[in-house]
């Protein structure tokens, strides 16, 4: 069996410039809810994992918390550092969090739970870090993936081309709808775990999407399309082009976005308290 976290550091080395292009504009979307989620304003202490290109710290920053940062890959560390100058982030896979008990008045993490081997180890760190009555909120995706999540992955299956073998599932599948979610949480010792799904519309160019999310190799679909020759992704693409038309905006409605598509996003937010 192909160890989970060892796959997620070879998935995305090397993959920041293009996931800040594409997938961090569509998880964008969650940074208000999340940081309202875990009552962060001016001068509350607030660590971010997973902090990617670094949009929910700089959001934190603005409000005028004290932020410090984690990512697992030295490239996101990176660009949270040029996207949020004088940032504290540091390079730390989870469930590592190399910080002492209860330094934080608040935990946030978009869409990376999602993203570990093991979360309920991962959630125990993020409780440990926390101070008494300090806040946690989590995003991830409703699982399975639908809309823009999802819609290369259906053209891939569409095309009759197999999932590679290697490519192995998140261990947080099981936890993709609110209740096993909140059940995930509540388990790791937090208290008043409330989840809520919320849905938005990713409005963003096809070809754009195509891109970034299949040509760039930017998470396991993007890996699976790359590894295909040009005649099968050509077949991929066709079923894509095919499926992505059934959520094109209406024509002249908006001449700034003729030709865009608004993909639906699902997604849970989680909160709770130490």
């Amino acid at each position: 069996m192909v160890d989970f976290d060892l796959y997620e550091r070879e998935l995305w080395a090397g993959r920041a410039p293009a996931y800040e292009r594409g997938f961090a504009r569509l998880t964008r979307y969650m940074v208000g809810p999340l940081l309202d989620a875990a009552g962060v304003a001016a001068g509350t202490r607030v660590l971010e994992v997973g902090t990617g290109p670094g949009f929910v710290a700089a959001e934190a920053v603005r409000r005028g918390a004290e932020v410090s940062a984690l990512d697992a890959d030295p490239d996101m560390a990176e660009a949270a550092r040029r996207n949020v100058p004088g940032l504290d982030v540091q390079v730390a896979v989870l469930p590592e969090v190399p910080f002492q008990d209860g330094t934080f008045d608040a935990v946030v993490g978009n869409f990376v739970i999602n993203h570990v081997g093991e979360p309920g180890a991962a959630l125990a760190e993020l409780r440990r870090v926390l101070r008494p009555e300090g806040r946690l909120a989590l995003s991830c995706w409703v699982m399975p993936g639908i809309g823009a999540l999802a819609v290369v992955r259906e053209a891939i299956d569409a095309a009759g081309v197999p999932w590679p073998d290697d490519i192995p599932p998140s261990p947080f599948m099981e936890y993709g709808e609110a209740m096993a979610f909140r059940r995930l949480v509540t388990e790791a010792g937090f208290a008043d775990v409330a989840v809520e799904e919320v849905t938005w519309e990713h409005v963003v160019d096809p070809e754009e999407w195509w891109e970034t999310g299949a040509l760039s190799a930017v998470g396991s679909n993007g890996v699976a399309v790359s590894r295909q020759d040009e005649k099968t992704i050509a077949r991929i693409k066709a079923e894509y082009d095919r499926l992505v038309a059934e959520y094109a905006l209406p024509a002249g409605s908006d001449p700034d976005l003729d030709g865009q598509v608004a993909l639906p996003a699902h997604a849970l937010l989680a909160s709770a308290r130490h």
